[in-house]
This record gives C-alpha cells, sequence and structure tokens, in this order.
C-alpha cells in the first residue's frame, strides 16, 4: 500500500470563507448562527441557520458560467480553487489521466429544484423548464465540473451518504491512491440546503434547534438544554496525493491520512443506535486500518450534532473505544461554531482536524452553558475556549441519516 498526504485545502464556511479565515473562526470559538437571509422564514419553527457570509460568486466565477451552477457547485469550484492554489500543483506538469476528482453532497441543488418547482406551479401551467435543471441539480455534477475545469481525467464520481457523505468521498480517494490507481484526488464537499424546503423537512422531524430566541448560541453539542441542530452550507476541499509524487515535487504535506472506516447501524433511519455499537466498529476499524493503539489519538473531532440521542450515543462509543484514555484526549464539535453542514461537514471538519495538527490547538465546543447529568463530566470537550495542546494524530467522525458511520484518522508528519 502507497502512502496518502494532504498537501491542499480550501474551505468556504459560516465562520470563514477561505481557509485562513476558517482556521481564524475556530481558534476564537465564532458562531456562525445568524437569522436565515436567503428567504423569509417567519412563518417556519426556526429562523436561523448558519449561512456562508458577504459571498459574490462573481468575484470568483463569470457571470454568465455561475448561473449555470447551483450554489453548491459554486462552492465546490471555489474551494477547489483554494485548495489547487494551496498545494502549489503545477497543472501543466502532472499526468491528468492520473488525476481524480471524488466530491460529496448529500442533497445536491436543492435551491435549483425549489424555485424551478416554484416557478412552475406560480406559471402559466405550461411545462417550461430551465435546461440546466438536470445539470444544476444533480449530487454529482460538482465532481463533474471541478474536472472538466481542470481537465482532470482520472478517477471521477460522488458520494452520497447523507451527512457522512464527504467523508466517505475522502476516505474512496484514500484508497484509490494507497492502491495506486491515482496520484492526486481532489475530494471533498459542498452543500448549499439554507432553503424553505429543507428548513420546513428537518423542522417536521424536529431535527432543527428552534431556539429563535438565543439563535447566536442555538447549536449546543453535549449541553443539557441542546434541542437540535443548526442547518449550515459551506464547502471544503482537499488534495489528496500519493506521498512520493508530493515528495518529489518539494510539496509541503499538512497532513498523512492513515486509517479509514465505514460502518452501518442497521438500526434506524435516523436515530442512531442508543449503545453506539456502528460507531464502536467503525473507530476500532479505522484504528486498526491505520494500525495505530486507542492512546495515540489525542484529538477526536466528533459528529456532535447536538441533538438528544445523538451526542449521548457518540460519547458512549468513544468511552468504550478508548477505555481510560477517553479522560486523556480532547473531543470538540466544531458544529457548535458552524452548524450542521451535512454533507459537507466530514470535508470541513477533517480540515478542522488537520489545521488542530498543523496550529497545535483544538478547536472548542461552543455554546455550553448547562452540564448534562448523563455525560460523563471527566471527559475533556473542549468547552467554550480552545485548547493549546500538541496534537500529533486526530480522529474525524461522520454518521449520516440512514445509519452510515465513517470515521478517519490523519497523523501529523
Amino acid at each position: 500500500m502507497k502512502r496518502v498526504v494532504v498537501t491542499g485545502l480550501g474551505a468556504i464556511t459560516p465562520i470563514g470563507n477561505t481557509l485562513t479565515a476558517y482556521l481564524e473562526g475556530l481558534q476564537k470559538g465564532i458562531s456562525g448562527s445568524n437569522l436565515i437571509t436567503q428567504f423569509d422564514a417567519s412563518l417556519f419553527k426556526t429562523h436561523f441557520a448558519c449561512e456562508v457570509k458577504d459571498f459574490n460568486v462573481e468575484d470568483f466565477i463569470d457571470r454568465r458560467e455561475a448561473r449555470r451552477l447551483d450554489r453548491f457547485t459554486q462552492f465546490a469550484m471555489v474551494t477547489t480553487a483554494e485548495a489547487l492554489q494551496h498545494s502549489g500543483l503545477d497543472l501543466d506538469a502532472v499526468d491528468k489521466h492520473r488525476v481524480g476528482v471524488i466530491w460529496a453532497s448529500g442533497i445536491g441543488g436543492l435551491h435549483t429544484l425549489e424555485k424551478e418547482i416554484e416557478d412552475h406551479i406560480t406559471g402559466s401551467g405550461v411545462p417550461k423548464h430551465n435546461p440546466f435543471l438536470i445539470p444544476k441539480m444533480i449530487s454529482d455534477i460538482a465532481a463533474g465540473q471541478i474536472s472538466i475545469q481542470y481537465g482532470f481525467m482520472g478517477i471521477n464520481y460522488a458520494t452520497v451518504s447523507a451527512c457522512a457523505s464527504s467523508s466517505h468521498a475522502l476516505m474512496n480517494a484514500f484508497d484509490y491512491i494507497r492502491m495506486g490507481r491515482a496520484d492526486i484526488i481532489v475530494s471533498g464537499g459542498s452543500e448549499a440546503t439554507i432553503t424553505k424546503t429543507a428548513v420546513g423537512g428537518f423542522n417536521s422531524m424536529k431535527a432543527l434547534s428552534e431556539r429563535n430566541d438565543d439563535y447566536a448560541s442555538a447549536s449546543r453539542p453535549f449541553d443539557k438544554d441542546r434541542d437540535g441542530f443548526v442547518l449550515g452550507e459551506g464547502a471544503g476541499a482537499l488534495i489528496l496525493e500519493e506521498y512520493e509524487h508530493a515528495r518529489k515535487r518539494g510539496a509541503t504535506i499538512y497532513a498523512e491520512v492513515v486509517g479509514a472506516a465505514a460502518t452501518a447501524d442497521a438500526y434506524h433511519i435516523t436515530a442512531p443506535h442508543p449503545e453506539g455499537l456502528g460507531v464502536i466498529r467503525v473507530m476500532n476499524q479505522a484504528l486498526e486500518d491505520a494500525g495505530m493503539k486507542p492512546d495515540e489519538i489525542d484529538y477526536i473531532n466528533v459528529h456532535g450534532t447536538s441533538t438528544p440521542l445523538g451526542d449521548i450515543a457518540e460519547l458512549k462509543a468513544i468511552r468504550e473505544v478508548f477505555g481510560t484514555h477517553a479522560y486523556a484526549l480532547n473531543i470538540s464539535s466544531t458544529k457548535s461554531m458552524t452548524g450542521h453542514l451535512l454533507g459537507a461537514a466530514g470535508a470541513i471538519e477533517a480540515i478542522a482536524s488537520i489545521m488542530a495538527m498543523q496550529h497545535s490547538f483544538v478547536p472548542p465546543t461552543i455554546n455550553h452553558f448547562t452540564d448534562d447529568p448523563d455525560i460523563d463530566p471527566k471527559l475533556n470537550l473542549t468547552f467554550n475556549k480552545s485548547q493549546q495542546r500538541q496534537v500529533n494524530a486526530a480522529m474525524s467522525n461522520t454518521f449520516g441519516f440512514g445509519g452510515h458511520n465513517a470515521s478517519i484518522v490523519f497523523r501529523k508528519m
């Protein structure tokens, strides 16, 4: 098996529209939650979300071309451009048949689909649709657009597994490179689902926080009074590269991907297994794949969505897998700051884990006010402020509706 490293990063998040701004937001513990501006949410149970702010796509993409892209694909294109620049790759010097794209989105072009349906209903009744409806909406189109933009002719597809989607994309990219089937893969995920359909749908299933009177602190992982997640949007891009290929070109290496695993709960369409059995297995398998012992992990960026059941189940699983070392770990949920980016969550949280290693700090779980008696108080959940720590190895967990579990292990080089 070949070694796989991360040589470039790009991010658009509710707490920063570039990698540098995202890092600063993580270090300062900023909340990205605010009242929704993309539509009138006053009739919904939830009036707020973690939107990307001050994003003008025409600063990055020609206006005519941008109109042919859903917002989730716009995010993908912009973060990929940043990650490629960050990587220092000479695109004229690489074998583009050996460069692939594996990109994720849990839902895809929901903005486009919703607008087209509304236009049809309010129109004359004669079927008339935008010719770009389908290519703007489908979840795989971001991967296709990235490959077309840069001429990458290697492996190319999308992964869709709800909130585990971009972790699965990274895992697949890791596997293809270590098996020798690609030299470089652009991987990550993007999501743009702050729409009436998404907010209404998640509201109806009681998944979203309804803390309209205190929206800035509504995402409260592990807090006794947590009442659901806060919807987010954005993207994260990572350049995964075969180690020798990166070394020969003198690339800066930000982390090594050393292990990954995927399991299923086979339990419920939305609720986690109450004992975290699928999560226990996925973390154990990721450690085994990495050839590492539990006590070699310094930090876990947890799924931690701020839901009553999910937060408890994940911490039970961590105590089971890590034993007494669970109390020496730093654990945090960066969703307390960014909200839940659904299919893009794994990508931006992998980036947060890598930045923790690069800058020797643990991003916080903000918005903690009241201890939950059902949570072990000896666990270090990094409440409210970032903590300085040498992080040599980090684990990133993401779980999706349908019982999909993913865990990735990164190591500092």
